[in-house]
């Protein structure tokens, strides 16, 4: 049996279509038409569900917290049985997350999944979110200085005991 990579990355555009729309219905529909019912979800999620229903689940948390999610694909790599979506996500913190009250904030993170397909569905995946920038951004996590942005300005300072960079 042949694998039709294209067939499959089209199946992930669908699904972040469906999940951009905020169509809470849409989104639940989607995943069901997408994904195996007792799809193996390798990201931990605080969730007790498994399966396409923790991703019903996910989705539904994620709309409340940013009404207006946004995943932007980057990079769609498919070889053999498997996708790599590597996604920009923006959205607006508007509801209570990871304990922090609505702040109105804007966040941006990177975010990527590996899918893996069996008989044209998704059958498993494997995500990492860049939780520590939505965290930094949310102000959850104080913003810290670069470490050479400071020796930089103290180097460049009149009387300063670094030494200065010439280029």
């Amino acid at each position: 049996m042949s694998i039709d990579h294209e067939t499959n990355k089209a199946t992930i555009r669908r699904l972040h279509d469906a999940t951009n729309t905020g169509d809470a219905e849409l989104i639940s529909k989607t995943i069901d038409e997408l994904f195996e019912p007792d799809a193996l979800i390798r990201t931990p999620l605080p969730i007790g569900a498994t399966g396409a229903q923790a991703l019903k689940e996910v989705f539904a948390r994620l709309g409340r917290v940013f009404a207006d999610l946004h995943v932007t694909i980057e990079d769609l790599i498919a070889e053999g049985d498997r996708v790599v979506s590597r996604n920009s996500v923006t959205g607006t913190h508007r509801g209570e997350y990871m304990g922090l009250p609505r702040t109105g904030k804007h966040v941006a993170y990177n975010e990527i999944f590996i899918f893996r397909f069996a008989a044209g569905r998704i059958a498993e995946t494997w995500g990492v979110v860049d939780v520590f920038s939505q965290m930094k951004q949310l102000g959850l996590i104080p913003a810290t200085p670069e470490p050479h942005v400071g020796a930089a300005r103290e180097a460049a300072r009149p009387g300063s005991s670094l030494p200065r960079q010439t280029t």
